[in-house]
C-alpha cells in the first residue's frame, strides 16, 4: 500500500511540474514568526522552496528580526499584500492579531493558508482557508506520556515545563498537553507526591540553559524538564557540565534539529516529537497550486506528532542534516 501511495504521489508531482510550465508563475509569500537563524525553520524553508520549484512559482519567505514579534510579522504581511500575491502562507501565533489582515487578503482574492501554527479556534477564529501543521495539545500530551515511562517507579516526582514562547499558540498549547497528562497522573496517584511548575524558558539555547540551570539549582528534586521547542538541548549541556549523569533529569521536547539528535545520542534526551517541518513548507504550496489551477478548496493537513527515541537517531540524522526532517 505504501509503495502504491508513493507511486501515486510521484505521478502527481510529475504532473504538477509539467502542468506548471504552461502556467504564468504563481506569486506566493510565506511570512513567519521566527528569525532566520532558527534551525527548525530551515527545514520548512527547504520544503517551501522545493515545492515552489516544482510548480515554477515566484516565492519569498519572510522572517522577523525578533523571534515571536507579532508587530514585525504583521508589517511583513502588509508588505506582502501590497504586492498583490496569489497566495499568502503564514504562521498564526496569536488569536486576534492577524484576523483583520487575513480577512482583507481573502477579500482581495488571495489564497491564505496557515502553516506551523494556527488560530486556536481554527477556521472559526480566522479567515484562513486551511492549516498545515501539528496538533499541539495532543503532541504535548503524547510527549509527557512517553517520558512518563522513564520516571522513577516510586517516590515523589517534580517536573518543570518550559513555555518557550509565553502567549504564543504553539508553545502554550504544547505545554497544556504536557500538564494535562501530569494532572491525570496526580489524580490517578493520590498517595504519591507529583508536582510540576511552568516557567518562561526562552527561545534561545543559551537563555534556556541559564534559566533552567538556575531552576535546577534551586530545585534539585526535579526529575524531568519538558521544553515546548528544541531548546532543552541547551539544558543537556548544563547537566553534562555539572557532572549529572544522563537520565538523572529527563529531557524531552520538539523537533529533530541536529543538536537535539546529538544529545539523544549522548543519552541526555530520551524522547522527542517530530512535527515534520519539511511538509509544513511543501504542502501549503501544493494546496495553493491546486486552488489556483483546479479550483480545489485547501484542506487541513495534520503533519503529526511522531515520537522519536535514541534508537531512531541513526535513521533520521542524515535526513535532518539535509533539512528534510
Amino acid at each position: 500500500m505504501k509503495k502504491l501511495q508513493g507511486l501515486a504521489i510521484a505521478a502527481l508531482l510529475s504532473t504538477v511540474s509539467t502542468a506548471a510550465m504552461a502556467q504564468d508563475p504563481l506569486d506566493i509569500v510565506f511570512t513567519v514568526h521566527s528569525g532566520a537563524s532558527n534551525t527548525f525553520w530551515q527545514a520548512v524553508q527547504k520544503g517551501y522552496e522545493d515545492a515552489c520549484a516544482k510548480i515554477g512559482a515566484t516565492c519569498q519567505m519572510v522572517y522577523v528580526q525578533t523571534d515571536g514579534s507579532i508587530a514585525e510579522q504583521v508589517a511583513n504581511m502588509e508588505a506582502a499584500l501590497a504586492r498583490k500575491p496569489d497566495a499568502l502562507i503564514t504562521s498564526i501565533i496569536d488569536n486576534t492579531a492577524f484576523d483583520d489582515i487575513i480577512q482583507r487578503a481573502r477579500d482581495a482574492g488571495v489564497v491564505v493558508i496557515s502553516s506551523n501554527v494556527d488560530d486556536l479556534e481554527g477556521a472559526a477564529g480566522n479567515a484562513r482557508q486551511a492549516f498545515v501543521g501539528q496538533g499541539f495539545e495532543p503532541a504535548g500530551y503524547g510527549l509527557a506520556r512517553a517520558q512518563w515511562a522513564n520516571m522513577p517507579a516510586e517516590g515523589p516526582i517534580h517536573v518543570l515545563v518550559g513555555v518557550s514562547g509565553p502567549g504564543q499558540n504553539w508553545s502554550e498549547t504544547r505545554a497544556l498537553g504536557v500538564t494535562n497528562f501530569l494532572d491525570e497522573q496526580i489524580k490517578a496517584n493520590p498517595d504519591r507526591k507529583i508536582t510540576y511548575e511552568k516557567i518562561d524558558s526562552g527561545l534561545d539555547l543559551a537563555v534556556v540553559a541559564d534559566r533552567v540551570g538556575a531552576y535546577l539549582s534551586a530545585h534539585p528534586e526535579t526529575n524531568a524538564y519538558f521544553d515546548t521547542g528544541f531548546w532543552h538541548a541547551g539544558v543537556a549541556g548544563v547537566l553534562r557540565d555539572r557532572g549529572i549523569a544522563p537520565g538523572k533529569v529527563l529531557l524531552g521536547g520538539f523537533d529533530l534539529v541536529p543538536v537535539v539528535l546529538d544529545e539523544m545520542d549522548s543519552g541526555y534526551i530520551q524522547v522527542e516529537v517530530d512535527q515534520q517541518p519539511y511538509e509544513q513548507g511543501f504542502m501549503p504550496v501544493m494546496e495553493v497550486y491546486l486552488a489556483k489551477t483546479v479550483g480545489l478548496s485547501p484542506v487541513d493537513i495534520n503533519t503529526g506528532e511522531a515520537l522519536v527515541y535514541p534508537k531512531d537517531v541513526a535513521a533520521v540524522r542524515d535526513l535532518s542534516e539535509k533539512g528534510l526532517r
